[in-house]
């Protein structure tokens, strides 16, 4: 009852605190800086005018200055420093060589750089397709529910019901992860080459092909834009060739494979493929997100370039690649990029479910083991940098595009 009391007071103080404010600065502007009365009162008006939105917006700024911009800048200092007997001595870029010279750095680094490429782009493409599919059937909002219900779960409960799925238990007991019950009906037939095989290959192989066809679209248009916009084209076509070839050599790898039918597998254990599993969660969670996005902006497309469209003949598969994503490629980047910057900062996944063992370490993780475990600031403080400086650039474009497709 006391913790409800105090909230309330909290609620009053806050809300009654900004009411006061804004109406004392208001009063004091208009009445003793520039008041509106003698010869000058036109041009105090002005002024005050110009002045007020300021007012209005100093709450914020100095939150945000305390709150964001401060520690940044303390975190920097930190990262110059080292902690020695509880005294912070500065030792330089001494921290940045000691963490580039450490394995699991490269490998949080590598393991970040993955949840980068699949990440982004299955959540854009399974809300994309969402959106697309959702709007065509009758209990399409129905269905836009069940998909953006995960969104409402926090990362650590999603890891939790996730961990149940893959969980496995010595051979010869009851299975209860949903992955391992499924893997265990498998036994080497018909059904199981046709699963386990052909269905991966034909999924790679169709993988490989979208990315062709949008590497191609993107060749098409290299001369387009301007300096910057060709080069992130060429580095698009780039990272599409790399995802090609590893649709392709995916697919060759999932025919081949020695499957080990009928015994339970460590999911969590098995490296690269663990990043997968771990991926899969983020996914299942950002997909929503992307899906009420897009749907929103696929309803925005004028219905007279789709009639056109009808018109002269094209497919629904020509209407939605070359009619509707055109139209909606500025949407598209800006929830890419948002789930970028979220990927970046992946934490609570990782830690729920591996630790970062397995080869799964991500970069917040190492910076988490770095701070509060082996309790090295200057590292820690490093690896956060690290963080820092590559959201950055996705940060600025984002805020970009967004005041692009704004105009």
């Amino acid at each position: 009852m006391e913790q409800a009391i105090l909230a309330l007071l909290t609620i009053m103080i806050g809300v009654g605190g900004c009411v006061g404010y804004f109406w004392l600065s208001n009063i004091v502007l208009d009445k003793v800086i520039f008041p509106a009365s003698g010869p000058m009162a036109g041009r105090n008006i002005t002024r005050a005018n110009a002045v007020r939105p300021w007012l209005f917006l100093l709450p914020a700024v100095l939150a945000l200055g305390l709150y964001l911009a401060y520690p940044v800048f303390a975190t920097f200092w930190l990262s110059l420093n080292r902690n020695e007997a509880g005294d912070l001595v500065f030792v330089g870029l001494d921290n940045y060589r000691q963490m580039l010279g450490e394995d699991k750095f490269w490998e949080s680094l590598r393991n970040n750089m993955v949840w980068l490429i699949v990440v982004p782009a299955m959540s854009t493409a399974f809300g994309l397709l969402a959106a697309q599919l959702t709007d065509r059937i009758r209990w399409g909002n129905i269905a836009k529910s069940m998909i953006f219900m995960p969104m409402a779960i926090s990362f650590v409960g999603a890891s939790v019901i996730w961990k149940l799925i893959y969980d496995t238990r010595e051979a010869g007991q009851t299975q209860i992860g949903i992955l391992n019950a499924i893997w265990l009906q498998f036994e080497g037939g018909a059904g199981s080459v046709l699963i386990l095989r052909v269905l991966p290959v034909l999924i790679l192989l169709a993988f490989a092909a979208a990315v062709a066809f949008v590497i191609w679209g993107q060749v098409k248009a290299m001369s387009e834009g301007g300096l910057v916009a060709r080069g992130l084209r060429a580095v698009g076509v780039v990272i599409g060739l790399w995802l090609v070839y590893l649709g392709v050599t995916g697919s060759v790898g999932a025919a081949t494979a020695q499957l080990p039918y009928g015994e339970p597998q460590f999911w969590l254990q098995i490296p690269f493929w663990n990043n997968i599993f771990l991926m899969a969660v983020l996914i299942w969670l950002q997909t929503g997100f992307a899906m009420v996005i897009l749907s929103a902006a696929l309803r925005g497309v004028p219905e007279d370039t789709i009639e056109a469209a009808i018109i002269d003949g094209a497919n629904p598969f020509q209407i939605f690649f070359q009619i509707k994503v055109p139209q909606i490629m500025g949407t598209i980047v800006v929830v890419w990029t948002t789930i970028t910057i979220t990927v970046l900062k992946v934490f609570d996944i990782v830690r729920a479910m591996t630790g970062g063992q397995q080869e799964t370490q991500v970069l917040a993780n190492y910076m988490y083991d770095k701070l509060f475990v082996a309790v090295d600031w200057g590292v820690g403080s490093a690896s956060a940098m690290v963080i820092l400086l590559l959201v950055t650039p996705i940060l600025i474009w984002n805020v970009y595009s967004a005041r692009k497709e704004m105009r």
